[in-house]
């Protein structure tokens, strides 16, 4: 491992000192902060690996270290460092700014939108340019300069590219060159160490026959990567590729192999090999994301930086694959440490026999019968327990892995069973979600207190109902005697009540007219003379008036004398005082007959 350059190493991303993680394919370094960004991007936009406690291969960390130091970040950030684009307002993140929304922006701006790549002038056929790029690529890996060859991958070359011309790759072209950091930057970006040139010898022949042997088994590595790491996360240990290039770890424990677990062995083996092999992948994805979530959380220390937004709870969502693809790798996350190891172990048994050509009918491999056999029993029960709902569900992910999906879907998906989701998004969703139920229990408060005081309404409308009923019923009826201003009133207004008030006395039949007596005569005996009790044979007699008293219902007639009045002589109605003469004095002087007759009542027989 050699590092070009005395300068001391900084984020790639905000320019803190001291970073402690790699990205292996961008060929930077970065800190704490920004690395949980690069890990929320996912493995197809940054595959990042701790510099002191993740395990790596020689030369390929040689290879990282050397990409940091020759400037390499200058390739994503070609534009920031144009003087042009100063002006812009866009700058790169600085160690004080938060990670977000401020570095992961920048973050994703760089490496996931490629904002400040240098971009190539526009052509009509884009096949034609990455042609080209291809080919470039090809003839630069025979030299050193891992800084171009990035450069040209970056702007679109296929790393497996095969040149129509020369027959081969340029993973044949760097391994025939004994160019073992190209070779290692290669492999990172999808070249494959089996492919054969148009020969059929694979850059492995290369390189042995060109007495390269090193990379040549360093290039066996390679091509064994996926299931050397599937080895290694259960049981610490790889493969020589000397003696075998398989380690088919054990469970501790195993039980008995139950019809489930057969038909689930079955529809794994039944699976075609693009199948199967995506299937691999997605675990091989789901196995660095544990290792880097050991890793991080180990070297956090339970800080600060240990949250949701910095947390990586299942693989990221890749474009590029489809959304039920997407969904199942995302449901890997709930398996827990068992169920995981078993579905690694029916990988690697699977990738066994189908490498070493067995046909389906063979029960076990040839190899490590024993152990497989242990294992299998435990695995497979545990494995293909929840196999059978794959019958129902008619996901589409089936063809993606059977067993996979099954025990996923066995499991509470909760909010991750709806569909492809980012970090951010469930984040989002979570925080949405915790603010609804708060304003639902809220509106439930308040929907009772407004119901409470909507029965409090109902029962005094109610109550104000039953009164307003109450107070409409006629009661009973109360004779009361009239006003004397009321009889004073009616007895002045005639039968035609056209009469002028001048023209008439005014006359109460408390006070007697002016011009029945003299002045100064005793008023009392006139009155008493006018009133008779009421009797059935005088209707027919003229002149009929009544009149409410207390002491009961007369009738007041003329020429009836005062012995006929069933009046006491303490009767209000016959007493009078030293007033009447004056009243009597008042109506002389405004009389106009001798003897005033009485006029007949209205129709509510009222004086």
């Amino acid at each position: 491992m050699s590092r070009k350059g005395p300068r001391a190493e900084v984020c790639a991303d905000c320019s803190a000192p001291d970073p402690g993680w790699a990205s292996i394919s961008r060929g930077v370094l970065v800190c704490d902060e920004c690395c949980s960004v690069h890990r929320s991007l996912g493995r197809h936009i940054s595959i990042v690996k701790h510099l002191r406690h993740s395990a790596w291969p020689p030369t390929l960390l040689q290879m990282v270290h050397t990409l940091a130091s020759n400037g390499a970040n200058s390739i994503w950030e070609h534009s920031l460092l144009d003087p042009a684009q100063v002006q812009s307002g866009r700058r790169k993140a600085n160690p004080q700014d938060k990670v977000h929304p401020i570095k992961s922006e920048f973050i994703r701006a760089k490496y996931q939108m490629l904002a400040f790549v240098h971009k190539l002038p526009c052509r009509d056929d884009d096949g034609v340019t990455a042609k080209d790029l291809s080919k470039q690529l090809h003839s630069s890996v025979r030299t050193g300069n891992l800084e171009t060859c990035l450069r040209l991958l970056s702007l679109g070359a296929q790393a497996n590219f095969f040149h129509p011309e020369k027959g081969t790759t340029p993973l044949h072209v760097a391994a025939k060159a004994g160019q073992t950091l190209q070779a290692e930057l290669l492999v990172v970006y999808g070249a494959d160490p089996g492919s054969p040139d148009v020969n059929g010898r694979t850059p492995i022949d290369y390189a042995r026959q060109a007495g390269h042997h090193e990379l040549a088994e360093r290039l066996v590595e390679c091509q064994y990567e996926l299931t050397d790491r599937l080895a290694f996360y259960l049981c610490g240990r790889k493969p020589d590729h000397k003696n075998g290039h398989y380690i088919i770890p054990q469970m501790a424990d195993s039980l008995d192999l139950s019809e489930l677990a057969k038909a689930a062995k079955k529809k794994l083996q039944a699976l075609s090999n693009r199948l199967f092999e995506e299937l691999a992948m997605d675990v091989y994805d789901e196995v660095d994301r544990r290792e880097n979530d050991a890793v991080w959380l180990a070297t956090q220390n339970h800080s600060t930086l240990v949250t949701e937004r910095s947390a990586v709870p299942f693989l990221p969502v890749n474009p590029e694959y489809s959304a039920t693809r997407n969904q199942g790798r995302q449901k890997l996350a709930r398996f827990n440490a068992r169920e995981f190891a078993t579905l690694i172990i029916d990988i690697l048994s699977e990738a066994k026999r189908r490498q070493q050509g067995k046909s389906l009918s063979s029960p076990t491999d040839n190899l490590e019968l024993s152990a497989r056999s242990q294992s299998d029993l435990d695995d497979q029960h545990d494995y293909d327990s929840v196999a059978s709902d794959e019958d129902t569900d008619q996901e589409p992910l089936r063809s993606a892995g059977a067993t996979r999906n099954n025990r996923a879907r066995s499991m509470d998906s909760s909010d991750l069973s709806d569909g492809a989701v980012t970090l951010q998004e469930y984040l989002e969703l979570k925080k949405a979600l915790a603010t609804s139920e708060a304003k639902v229990q809220q509106l439930m408060k308040v929907n009772s207190s407004l119901s409470d005081e909507l029965r409090r309404l109902q029962r005094e409308i109610h109550k104000l109902q039953a009164e307003n009923l109450q107070i409409r019923q006629p009661p009973g009826p109360v004779p009361t005697p009239p006003l004397p201003s009321e009889r004073a009133e009616h007895a002045s207004i005639g039968p035609g009540g056209s009469a002028h008030r001048r023209d008439r006395q005014a006359f109460s039949m408390y006070e007697p007219g002016s011009a029945l007596k003299p002045f100064g005569g005793p008023p009392g005996d006139e009155l008493a003379t006018r009133l008779q009790p009421f009797h059935s044979t005088e209707l027919e007699d003229d002149a009929i008036y009544s009149m409410h008293v207390p002491a009961g219902l007369y009738r007041i007639r003329k020429g009836v004398s005062a012995s006929a009045v069933p009046f006491t002589p303490s009767s209000p109605l016959l007493s009078c005082s030293q007033d009447g003469s004056r009243h009597t004095s008042k109506l002389s002087r405004h009389g106009s007959g001798a003897d005033m007759p009485f006029r007949r009542p209205g129709p509510s027989g009222v004086l």
